[in-house]
């Protein structure tokens, strides 16, 4: 009787153990998909690069004042140098130029741009004399096939310049988000990632604050309404603290494939979120095209983790 008590306490250890990793994994796949919402109303009201700054003010504050009162030690010059070259990649152009894409296309579309991410992965590796392996350029092959998909229903909108407008913006967060992933890969620091995300976020806030206010892009707080206050509140909580948080802790706890399913959730749940309360596109098209690239993203994926 006592060796299966012992035996159940083991069990049941083990279970939260590998349960709470996948919570993990549910809430990233999730909560990412939704702050595609939330950007997308945001800045119907107010600058993007605003929305942007003030998202990363509070959220870098929320990090900065925990580890300030856990006495945590600073960055030393190499870590900063690294945390200052991530705010420029991962803040600054990644989650800014995204962010203000989705003010031209729809919160669907920009999430799924967003997921294309690995394909600069593999493209940067080749220019850079890396072998690319079978199942990564037929990923790449697959993807290009599906995005020329989900594309015949905008056909129509590539005519408008606002349009054509926000999809280089989003294809270009897609590149800086690549190369940040390469640094990241080839820099590694042993800093508390944590701290490091509450630091680039305060970096990138002061950088864009200072480029927003000298071409006159804001717009008064008092002018910003709640709407927007709200979508930054989520985005503060959801996007930026509470999802990242999950999202280290699902990569130090997960297998590596298993660690990335939340890329091809995302914009499955921006899609449906953004046809429900948007009415934005959602056809078949669309569903196929996204559908497919998802496939190839997979393998471009494997591939990578793979090598």
């Amino acid at each position: 009787m006592a060796y299966f008590s012992v035996f159940h306490e083991y069990i049941k250890r083990k279970k939260s153990a590998v349960g709470l990793p996948f919570i993990a994994l549910c809430w990233i796949s999730f909560f990412w998909g939704t702050t595609w919402i939330a950007s997308k109303e945001g800045v119907k009201h107010m600058p993007a690069m605003q929305l942007v700054a003030i998202r990363q003010l509070f959220g870098g504050l929320i990090y900065l004042a925990y580890f300030l009162i856990k006495k945590a030690p600073w960055p030393n010059k190499r870590q900063w140098r690294n945390i200052l070259i991530l705010s420029i990649l991962n803040f600054m152009l990644s989650n800014g130029l995204s962010t203000w894409g989705v003010k031209y296309i729809s919160s669907g579309l920009g999430a799924i741009i967003g997921s294309i991410f690995p394909l600069w992965i593999v493209v940067i590796s080749f220019f850079r004399g890396e072998k690319i392996s079978w199942r990564a350029a037929l990923g790449l092959v697959i993807c290009f096939s599906g995005i020329c998909v989900i594309f015949y229903d905008y056909l129509n909108d590539f005519l408008e310049p606002e349009f054509r407008f926000g999809i280089i913006l989003s294809i270009i967060a897609t590149f800086t988000w690549a190369l940040s992933s390469i640094y990241i890969r080839e820099n590694k620091t042993n800093f508390n990632p944590y701290f490091s995300l509450g630091l680039q976020m305060l970096i990138s806030c002061v950088a864009i604050f200072s480029v927003i206010e000298t071409t006159g892009e804001t717009v008064p707080l008092s002018e910003i309404p709640a709407i927007s206050w709200w979508s930054i509140g989520y985005l503060v909580v959801f996007g930026s603290v509470l999802t990242f948080i999950a999202f280290i802790y699902a990569l130090e706890n997960l297998p590596k494939e298993v660690s990335s399913l939340y890329a091809y959730i995302n914009p499955m749940v921006a899609l449906f979120f953004g046809y429900i309360l948007f009415n934005e596109p959602l056809t078949v098209s669309i569903a196929i095209g996204g559908a497919v690239t998802l496939i190839g993203l997979f393998l471009v994926n494997k591939a990578i983790k793979k090598a």
